[in-house]
C-alpha cells in the first residue's frame, strides 16, 4: 500500500481557505497563522503535482482539478469525523451496533419514524434490521445475537413490555364470493374459500396462528405480498388494519361481514435480547421507539 502525500490538516486548510473566501478567514476560523494555512495548501499542491487554486485579483479561486478533490475530498473528510465520533462513543460504552429484530406485524411507519428520529443521537452507532414473522424472533433471541426484539411472542425468560397492539382484520377483495353472498358470513362460509396466510419465518419453531379452517390456502413470506394477493382477488386474509387501512378506505379491500371473528387483536412486546448487559445505545433506541408509538396513538386518536 502507497503511503500517502497529503494529510488530513492540508485538505482542511484547503477547504477552510474555499468556503472561508481566502487564507486570512480560513486562518481565523482554525486558529492558525495565515502563512501556515499558505504553506499547508502550498505544499499540498506541490505533494499532488496539481494547481488547485488560483488567484484572481485579491482572491483565489479553485481550478478545474482543485473543484474535483475537493468535492471527493469532502467525503473523507466527513468519513474521519464520523470514525473520530464513533471512537469517542466506544470509549463511552456505546454499542458499535445494534441487532434490532422486528415482527413484520409492527406498523412501518412508526419504525421508520423511529430510525429517523434515532439515527442524529446514534453517535455513529449502525442499526442492523432484521424482519421476522412469529417464531422467527423467538428464534433470534434463542441465538443471543439480537439486541432488540419486538415480538408477538414474550418468552418466559425474558421480561418484555407491551408496545403495540395490532387489530387484525378479515379482508376481500370486493368482488370477492364472500362478499356476493349478500349476509353475515359463518366459518363454515370461510371454510370452502381460498385463504391467504404468511409463511412463519422461524425454522425451529414454525407456529400455526389464527384460524386454520380454509381448506385451501395460499403462503406467502409478506405482509406486502399477501395485501397483494387478497387485492388481486386470489383469497381472504386476516391482515394488521394498519396495514391495509388505506385499501380499505379506497375500496380495494373491504372487510368482510362476518358474524363473529371478523376482528383479533394481538400484543407486540419490546424485548431486551441481552437484558444484563443493555448498552446505552440500544436503551436510547428502545425509549425512542416507545416515544413514536405514543405520538403514532395520538395522532390517529386526533
Amino acid at each position: 500500500m502507497n503511503t500517502p502525500k497529503s494529510t488530513l490538516e492540508q485538505w482542511r486548510a484547503l477547504h477552510a481557505v474555499v468556503d472561508y473566501g481566502g487564507f486570512a478567514q480560513a486562518a481565523e476560523h482554525l486558529f492558525r497563522s495565515q502563512s501556515t494555512i499558505s504553506y499547508s495548501v502550498s505544499k499540498l499542491q506541490e505533494q499532488l503535482g496539481v494547481q488547485l487554486l488560483e488567484v484572481q485579483g485579491r482572491k483565489a479561486h479553485l481550478t478545474e482539478a482543485g473543484e474535483v478533490l475537493v468535492r471527493r475530498s469532502r467525503h473523507l473528510l466527513k468519513d474521519v469525523a464520523e470514525l473520530e465520533q464513533l471512537a469517542e462513543s466506544l470509549r463511552q460504552g456505546r454499542e458499535a451496533e445494534i441487532r434490532f429484530v422486528v415482527d413484520a406485524a409492527f406498523p412501518n411507519i412508526i419504525l421508520m419514524k423511529a430510525l429517523q428520529s434515532f439515527a442524529p443521537q446514534s453517535g455513529g452507532t449502525r442499526v442492523q434490521l432484521k424482519e421476522v414473522v412469529l417464531s422467527g424472533a423467538d428464534e433470534e433471541l434463542e441465538s443471543g445475537v439480537a439486541d432488540l426484539i419486538i415480538s408477538a411472542h414474550n418468552p418466559a425468560e425474558y421480561l418484555g413490555d407491551i408496545i403495540y397492539e395490532v387489530e387484525f382484520v378479515a379482508v376481500a377483495h370486493p368482488d370477492h364470493t364472500l362478499h356476493k353472498l349478500g349476509r353475515k358470513l359463518t366459518m363454515k362460509d370461510l371454510e370452502r374459500e381460498m385463504q391467504v396466510v404468511i409463511r412463519d419465518s422461524g425454522s425451529k419453531h414454525n407456529m400455526d396462528v389464527g384460524w386454520l379452517g380454509a381448506e385451501h390456502r395460499w403462503t406467502v413470506t409478506s405482509m406486502e405480498t399477501a395485501a397483494s394477493a387478497v387485492a388481486s382477488g386470489l383469497g381472504f386474509a386476516w391482515l394488521p388494519r394498519h396495514h391495509v387501512q388505506q385499501q380499505l378506505e379506497s375500496g380495494e379491500l373491504r372487510a368482510l361481514p362476518l358474524k363473529e371473528g371478523q376482528v383479533y387483536r394481538a400484543n407486540l412486546y419490546l424485548i431486551f435480547g441481552k437484558p444484563n448487559s443493555v448498552g446505552p445505545a440500544t436503551r436510547e433506541l428502545a425509549a425512542v421507539l416507545r416515544r413514536c408509538v405514543k405520538q403514532f396513538a395520538t395522532t390517529v386518536m386526533s
